[in-house]
């Protein structure tokens, strides 16, 4: 039987903001991240970060820094009890004509069939309307955080996005989630 997941944007959503995450010291976790996660992980639902690295194909990182920044992030988090189940990344440069790229579900789709994940019962969260369309192109809800570049967001709404919610951060999402789904 397929499990649900919580789809997690990265940058603006777990972490700090930083463009082009290019050092580890620029790491920076939000204070809500580790408790959120954790929450997410008790209540069973598998926790998959799906995010867009334009810096690989700009040339500003590669994919060993990139699993170094990972690496870190999860050492982080399980200090504190909590763990993602598993990273996706599109490495492509924005004008590349791949399916991975957020809106595009590719991402998504990859990581509910290598994981047997219900896309139907799970949650896409992020701090862009790229994320929240990805989620929904995918067939799973989506919301939309003001953290990172959520706040300008919510401002520009494209004309077709929508919304599950809208809340303040990935702890507010992560209320809404376990008050709202059935697992």
């Amino acid at each position: 039987m397929s499990r649900p997941a919580v789809f997690l944007d990265r940058d603006g959503t777990l972490i700090e903001e930083r463009g082009y995450l290019d050092r580890l010291d620029l790491l920076e976790i939000f204070p809500f991240t580790i408790d959120a996660v954790r929450l997410l992980n008790r209540a069973g639902f598998a926790t998959v970060v799906i995010t867009n690295q334009a810096a690989i194909g700009r040339g500003i990182i590669d994919e060993p820094f990139l699993r170094q920044v990972h690496e870190t992030l999860d050492a982080r988090l399980a200090a504190g009890g909590a763990r993602i189940d598993a990273y996706y990344f599109c490495p492509h440069h924005p004008d590349a004509a791949c399916a991975c790229r957020k809106p595009l579900p590719g991402m998504i789709e990859r990581a509910c069939r290598e994981m047997q994940l219900d896309p139907r019962r799970s949650v896409m969260v992020g701090d862009r309307w790229l994320d929240v369309a990805c989620g929904h192109a995918a067939g799973a809800r989506s919301v939309l955080v003001r953290t990172g570049h959520g706040g300008h967001e919510e401002q520009h709404v494209p004309e077709a996005a929508r919304a599950d919610a809208i809340l303040n951060n990935l702890m507010e999402a992560v209320g809404w989630i376990l008050r709202t789904s059935s697992r």
